[in-house]
């Protein structure tokens, strides 16, 4: 969705509460009917993240990056959902590819289908002329709150260790200043 100025709109603000959505998932790899809800994920934080398509180069390096730190996200109380404008049968197609074929076979959490580009548009994040999401990071606290997100262009990968960085700095309650690390005392007010 764009704004009167052409700039892209977002209904998700970080303090409010996440934009709502129900997408098909890879879940059920054999019949690919589970959808996943934002209440899916109440009581737990959800890591949400939006890339562009299946069958990149880029893609499945922060996807199997994820995959492999996915019992760290678990111990944090997190969850992790992969959103593309792709359909549930590409996923599926792509998490049975080997990865020495550039597939993410293993993949250890679901990924959604956005194939409307509702759920893209509405995180701010679809880039309309091209029908792909941009890559978007939002991390949702076990209240359905956005409490971080982060959007860039397609072609640099996102940080799995800045990422859990930030879920440990949210989860702690407190003040952490720049460069804190899990462990390190939060500022006093």
């Amino acid at each position: 969705m764009y704004c009167e100025d052409h700039a892209y709109c977002s209904l998700a603000k970080v303090g409010q509460p996440a934009p709502d959505f129900t997408m098909r998932t890879t879940a059920d790899m054999e019949n690919l009917n589970t959808t996943a809800s934002l209440s899916d994920y109440q009581g737990k934080w959800l890591v949400l993240f939006f890339y562009p398509l299946d069958f990149t180069f880029v893609c499945p390096t922060e996807i199997t990056a994820l995959s492999e730190r996915y019992d760290e996200f678990t111990q944090l109380n997190a969850d992790v959902l992969g959103v593309s404008t792709d359909s549930v049968y590409s996923h599926r197609a792509w998490i049975k590819t080997p990865r020495d074929q550039h597939g993410i076979a293993g993949l250890r959490y679901p990924l959604a289908s956005d194939i409307t580009k509702e759920v893209s548009a509405n995180y701010g994040v679809l880039v309309e002329d091209e029908g792909v999401a941009l890559r978007g990071l939002f991390i949702i606290d076990p209240d359905g709150v956005l409490q971080y997100m982060v959007v860039h262009n397609m072609n640099v990968g996102r940080s799995v260790d800045e990422t859990l960085r930030v879920l440990e700095a949210l989860q702690s309650g407190g003040l952490c200043p720049a460069n804190w690390r899990p462990g390190q005392k939060t500022m006093e007010e």
